[in-house]
């Protein structure tokens, strides 16, 4: 029996806001682009950042989410990587590679309870806030 992994895990910025649109079975599809940038010294011994995009969907996402994820957010996505072909309205035939998202944390505050994590899965939904540490005196070592 083969073993394989399909699992990629991403820290980037939104390039836009999150876009839903609902299937004939009403299961909700959400999207959104994100921004990942590497940083390397180039020939001339100066920095060069290389940034890549990358389109994300999500099934089911909870509005919570779709209302907080905004374009420039820092978010950590995790999930798995599909290509899908397409013909674009000139009759080209197209090749997209995209990340089905398993879970997303926004990594910055909005404001509002930014310690939260989310499986967008679509059997469950959870929000988790992690509480306060008051002092480093309650710590067990």
């Amino acid at each position: 029996m083969a073993f394989s992994l399909n699992k990629i895990m991403l820290i980037g910025n939104l390039g836009r806001d999150v876009e839903t649109r609902f299937t004939t079975g009403n299961v909700s599809i959400s999207s959104f682009s994100m921004a990942t940038t590497n940083g390397y010294k180039g020939k001339d011994g100066n920095w060069v950042n290389e940034t890549t995009w990358h389109n994300v969907t999500v099934f089911n996402m909870s509005d919570y989410m779709k209302e907080n994820l905004k374009k420039g957010r820092k978010v950590y996505v995790e999930g798995r990587l599909t290509k899908r072909e397409y013909t674009d309205k000139e009759g080209i035939k197209r090749y997209s590679t995209d990340v089905i998202s398993e879970k997303i944390i926004p990594l910055d505050s909005s404001g509002e309870g930014s310690n939260y994590s989310e499986n967008t899965s679509a059997e469950s939904t959870t929000v988790n806030e992690m509480p306060p540490i008051e002092s480093n005196d309650d710590l067990p070592f």
